[in-house]
């Protein structure tokens, strides 16, 4: 068979393809990387000019805001934990991370979500890039990035938001379609118009959907973490990398046990945002 059918040279055709990119949009890129980079360092400088005990309680008491006493508690300790074993700066540097991941993710992925319920062609188109993005292993997003971004903090934003986007769209996307049909007739006999109904009755109702959508994504970015230090990203990803390759077991179950607990907090965190709104609705 592999006699009378010649083979695709597909992966010619991609590096091609990377390089004339590199080649003709290198200053797009350089832009894009300082601009990541800048928020990235912004949010550590930020983060780190609060004392560890003060950011430790203003999470805590978001927490408590948010959640419930125990899961406030938790924070707090966990925290203090983090901060008594030495990975503060780890875990601020991981945070920034996360948190400029998830950012663009929303920022980009909710408008794509709505424009997807609002119009089915652009859902079929969407929906298979979505497949690709889930599906496509996460160490393939890197080699591209490293040629575009070089080493660094920004490969593993780029990465972890190409892999941790696609909850939010897809989840924007299923919430809004299942607002109840009788609720949109209603909207619809009082005579609002498309961008009312979807401001007014759609986002508030499907705000607990979205917010899962949310925390979805960072999970997602938060097993990134790991796979980006491999292209140079700091944080608790690289001291779990260092422990796995010096086979330093103590190191890597502080460092996974860092990630858990930051983990658990904004996870619970983020379940319990889109109820509280809802509620307060």
């Amino acid at each position: 068979m592999n006699e009378w059918i010649p083979r695709i040279p597909l992966a010619d055709w991609i590096d091609r393809f990377v390089d004339w990119l590199t080649s003709n949009f290198g200053g797009i890129f350089d832009g894009v990387a300082t601009g990541l980079e800048g928020l990235v360092n912004g949010i550590v400088s930020g983060l780190g000019f609060i004392p560890p005990i003060l950011l430790s309680l203003i999470i805590a008491g978001i927490a408590w805001w948010l959640t419930k006493k125990s899961i406030a508690l938790f924070s707090l300790i966990g925290f203090l934990i983090i901060d008594y074993l030495g990975y503060w700066d780890a875990m601020l540097s991981t945070l920034a991370l996360v948190l400029t991941s998830v950012i663009i993710s929303v920022v980009v992925g909710i408008p794509i979500g709505i424009w997807a319920s609002q119009k089915d062609t652009v859902r079929k188109i969407v929906t298979p890039i979505l497949d690709f993005m889930q599906t496509m292993p996460a160490f393939v997003y890197l080699l591209p990035a490293i040629f575009f971004f070089n080493i660094g903090v920004v490969p593993g934003v780029v990465a972890s938001v190409i892999f941790a986007m696609p909850p939010t769209i897809r989840l924007t996307i299923l919430g809004i379609q299942q607002v109840p049909e009788d609720i949109i007739e209603a909207t619809e006999s009082f005579g609002s118009t498309t961008s009312q109904r979807l401001l007014k009755v759609q986002l508030p109702l499907a705000t607990p959907t979205i917010m899962a959508g949310i925390n979805q994504s960072i999970m997602l970015a938060l097993s990134m973490v790991v796979i980006a230090s491999m292209v140079g990203a700091p944080g608790l990803g690289e001291e779990v990398y260092r422990a796995v390759t010096q086979l330093k077991t103590g190191v890597g179950v502080e460092a996974g046990l860092t990630i858990v607990i930051v983990a658990i907090v904004l996870d619970r965190i983020t379940q319990n945002a889109g109820k509280k709104k809802q509620r307060g609705n």
